[in-house]
């Protein structure tokens, strides 16, 4: 009896696939590493680099000087106020919108208009506020020939801190808004009826129950908002040019090519900025995260 031998069945051949699901995010992958990545990198290793590219932490020790410090006093300052105001006012504006007894057609325009409001920074803004609240402002002309009410001989001041804060809260308000409306939404029917069934009042049912609840939420976006605020460039030297020392305007002059100018301590400047704003965002993913998993 003789048996046939069967040749063993050949491995099947694996053959490389290109990955073509990642193809949908190779565009903004590219920009991402030419805009962002790059330029960061380069700013960090420009920082601690003389003009001859030897190492030096010499640029760090002179962020500080007292001229330099006092910058990021006021640019931290003018971040905090902004994103104070900001917190409040867009909290307030969406929970009269999501909770209160606004009628519900307002929410499509307004969390339209926030969306475009947000991202409207720049000159644009810059020039907005100048011919509105500015000098020769339409809105300033008006209270002082039509009510004799002088803005300037009241102290505000467009060019200024407050004036600054000020035309920050317009893109600051709508991004609050924005990111707080989720939250608000989240917020479920039935621990406000267990709150009422419990005998509690609407203050203490803010108080015990909704605000603890939102709190990672508010202070997560308190964060970015002090991010967004002091990463801002475009707007502040569009408004106020050299009259307000602040970090973002000390940079443009140390990079801008003067005889005074020095670009490696520009480039530690920014390496604050991107310290600063990198500690906020952290916080805010964080609380970000937190927030989510309560509502869940």
């Amino acid at each position: 009896m003789t048996t046939q031998l069967r040749p063993a069945a050949s491995a099947p051949v694996k053959r490389f696939r290109l990955p073509l699901h990642w193809l949908g995010v190779l565009p903004f992958a590219t920009f991402v590493v030419l805009f962002m990545v790059l330029p960061t990198l380069r700013i960090v290793v420009g920082a601690f680099q003389r003009p001859d590219g030897s190492f030096t932490i010499n640029n760090i020790v002179n962020l500080f000087t007292p001229s330099i410090m006092a910058a990021y006093e006021i640019s931290i300052r003018i971040s905090v106020a902004s994103a104070f105001f900001g917190c409040l006012i867009g909290f307030a504006v969406a929970a009269a919108v999501v909770l209160g007894g606004l009628p519900r057609w307002i929410r499509g325009p307004l969390l339209t208009f926030s969306g475009v409001a947000s991202n409207f920074a720049g000159v644009p803004l810059a020039f907005a506020f100048l011919a509105t609240l500015g000098p020769l402002g339409i809105v300033t002309v008006f209270l002082q020939q039509q009510l004799g009410i002088n803005l300037r001989a009241l102290g505000f001041n467009l060019l200024s801190f407050w004036g600054l804060t000020l035309t920050y809260l317009f893109f600051q308000i709508p991004l609050m808004i924005l990111i707080i409306t989720p939250a608000l939404d989240g917020l479920k029917k039935e621990w406000r009826e267990a709150a009422s069934i419990l005998g509690a009042t609407n203050a203490q049912y803010w108080r015990m129950v909704a605000l603890p609840i939102l709190t990672p939420a508010i202070l997560g976006t308190f964060a970015l908002l002090f991010a967004n605020s002091f990463g801002a460039v475009a707007t502040a030297i569009a408004l106020t040019g050299s009259s307000l020392s602040i970090v973002p305007i000390l940079l443009f002059a140390q990079i801008r090519g003067d005889v005074l100018g020095d670009p490696h301590l520009g480039y530690a400047l920014a390496f604050g900025m991107i310290v600063v704003t990198g500690v906020a965002n952290t916080i805010y993913i964080v609380l970000r995260a937190r927030s989510e998993r309560w509502m869940k």
